[in-house]
Order: C-alpha cells, then sequence, then structure tokens
C-alpha cells in the first residue's frame, strides 16, 4: 500500500514537472515570473506567492511577481543577499519552510506595505541557475501550513528547471534596455545638435533647453527630441 502510494506520488510529481517544461518558455521576464507564479500557487495551493529577482550590480533581490496584486510595489521592495529569510535563502541556496508564526523567525524581515508578512505559513525557494541563485519564490498560507515534503521537492526542482529560463530573459530584458538607451542617445544627440545650429549655442545650453521644455509639458525627454527633429524636416 506504502508502494502504491509512492508511485502515485512520483506520478503526480513527474506530470507536475512536465507541464512546468512545457509552460515555462516565454523570452519576457514579467510573463515568465507570472507563469511561476502561477505553477508555484497550485503546486502548494498557495494564498500568496511573491518572486524576487537577483540584480547582481547592487547584490540585491528585487520584487517583480506577486499572486496578488501589488503593482504600487514591484520593483520597489529590495532585500539585500543575505537580508530577511528571502535574503538567506539566496545566499546559502538552500529552502527554507515555516508551518507557523513566519514572523518569529529571526531571520524575518517585515514589510509594512506587504499583508502577506502577517502570514502564518512561509515556503522559500531558491531560483537557480548555471551560474548560482538569480532569484527566490516565497510562498505562504495565510493559516497554518504543514509543507509537505513532495511540495518542498516539487518547488525545489521547480526553481532548479526555471532557472536558465529566468535568466535568459533578464539577459534580454537588460539587452533590450540597452538598445533603447542607446537610441535615447542618438535621438538626444540629433535634437541638440539642431538647437545648437538653431540658436547657435552649446551643446550643454541645448541639452537645458530639452529638460526645461521636458518638465515644463511634463513630457519626456524623447518626446521633446522626437518634436525638435520632426519640426525641423519643414524648416
Amino acid at each position: 500500500m506504502l508502494e502504491k502510494q509512492k508511485l502515485e506520488d512520483l506520478k503526480i510529481e513527474l506530470t507536475l514537472l512536465y507541464k512546468v517544461a512545457q509552460s515555462v518558455h516565454s523570452l519576457e521576464i514579467d510573463e515568465l515570473l507570472e507563469e511561476i507564479v502561477k505553477i508555484a500557487s497550485h503546486v502548494c495551493r498557495a494564498d500568496s506567492c511573491l518572486i524576487y529577482v537577483l540584480n547582481p550590480t547592487e547584490d540585491e533581490l528585487v520584487l517583480r511577481a506577486s499572486k496578488k496584486s501589488h503593482p504600487e510595489i514591484l520593483r520597489k521592495i529590495k532585500i539585500k543577499m543575505g537580508e530577511g529569510i528571502t535574503g538567506w535563502v539566496a545566499k546559502e541556496k538552500k529552502a527554507v519552510a515555516i508551518s507557523q508564526d513566519a514572523g518569529k523567525d529571526p531571520r524575518f524581515k517585515y514589510f509594512k506595505n506587504l499583508p502577506e508578512d502577517r502570514f502564518e505559513a512561509f515556503l522559500s525557494i531558491p531560483i537557480i541557475n548555471r551560474k548560482g541563485v538569480c532569484g527566490v519564490i516565497n510562498i505562504q498560507h495565510e493559516k497554518v501550513h504543514s509543507h509537505t515534503l513532495m511540495e518542498i521537492n516539487l518547488m525545489t526542482a521547480i526553481g532548479k528547471m526555471v532557472g536558465g529560463a529566468v535568466e535568459n530573459a533578464i539577459l534580454i530584458e537588460e539587452s533590450l534596455a540597452l538598445k533603447d538607451a542607446l537610441e535615447l542617445r542618438k535621438t538626444l544627440d540629433k535634437a541638440k545638435g539642431i538647437l545648437m545650429k538653431r540658436k547657435k549655442i552649446s551643446e550643454d545650453e541645448a541639452y537645458r533647453i530639452l529638460q526645461k521644455e521636458s518638465m515644463n509639458s511634463r513630457r519626456s525627454l524623447k518626446e521633446i527630441a522626437d518634436s525638435i527633429i520632426l519640426s525641423s524636416k519643414f524648416i
């Protein structure tokens, strides 16, 4: 009877892992993290799921996804490596499972704008890629919850499976951000050149004009630069 149950549990685990492998493929980081939130919430029947992504240049974990809608705090809550349970999990590359009174754990870091921090149970899993930790998945339950061995093992496996996908999505996001920054710089340089020639002023003076117009009109620098470039075509 015990062997039959073990086989059944293994079948469930393999089925879930297969679904993870099939569904976690998005190259867009936010979509990818949302999919991981759904999977983790389903596996653990969680009331909350938060995902932190490592920013290696600052050596900190940044909140990037949540089961509950928290648009006002995404990207704003940050935890240093080794700080709180989340930072501890990232630093040690080990899971932490607490069935009740999670907030009383001496490692726990409380955020007043996260209602989930008042929940009872807490399961924290590292997201690992070939280079090391690239994030952390936090799963929470409002009431006391004893995490089963299958939950912990499954989430640990999922944390390892999605690591490569998270790494790739972050690299793509960084590449796009760099591309946008380079394009913005080219646009600003072109707009500054037009102003310098038109008004016979220095580059610094031209940039200050762009900044002032951006602030006064509450439009981005790119919008101001684009309008200057467009207007120059009709002069």
